[in-house]
């Protein structure tokens, strides 16, 4: 049984067409942005057929697929507070109360962060900062 040329091309085309892509890219869009987490092993191994298959499209599959992220498994959940919030724990000189805002983010999220830990290290923003993130100082 003899296929024709046309048929082949065509398949070809379409294996080569999903493998440029990306499986994680393609399967789970929502993942893409992920920065680190433990690899999914269904979108690894689908990438490993395609570099298995086709060498070129396998490693562009896999490159894609970490370069956006889709490759690792969805992260823990998320939590986020309001500023109006926040706020709660500025005193009048700009100064961070650490004990309010360890109990903020205590009701917001249920876990209790170590504020005081010796190895955190923490950044001062300026007015500069605060502007290139379209934010106004206000304390």
């Amino acid at each position: 049984m003899r296929i024709p040329s046309r048929l082949l091309c065509i398949a070809l085309g379409g294996a080569l067409l999903t493998q440029l892509a990306a499986c994680g890219t393609l399967f789970y869009p929502e993942r893409r942005g992920q920065i680190d987490g433990k690899l999914d092993p269904v979108v690894f191994a689908l990438d490993a057929v395609g570099l298995l298959l086709y060498i070129v499209p396998g490693l562009i599959a896999l490159g894609i697929d970490f370069a956006t992220g889709a490759i690792y498994l969805p992260g823990g959940e998320t939590y986020s507070v309001a500023p109006e919030r926040l706020r709660e724990a500025v005193d009048d000189r700009g100064q961070v109360n650490r004990q309010r805002l360890r109990g903020i983010i205590r009701e917001a999220s249920g876990q209790d962060l170590p504020l005081d830990h010796p190895q955190l290290i923490e950044q001062r923003g300026s007015e500069a900062h605060l502007s290139a993130l379209g934010l106004r100082p206000s304390a």
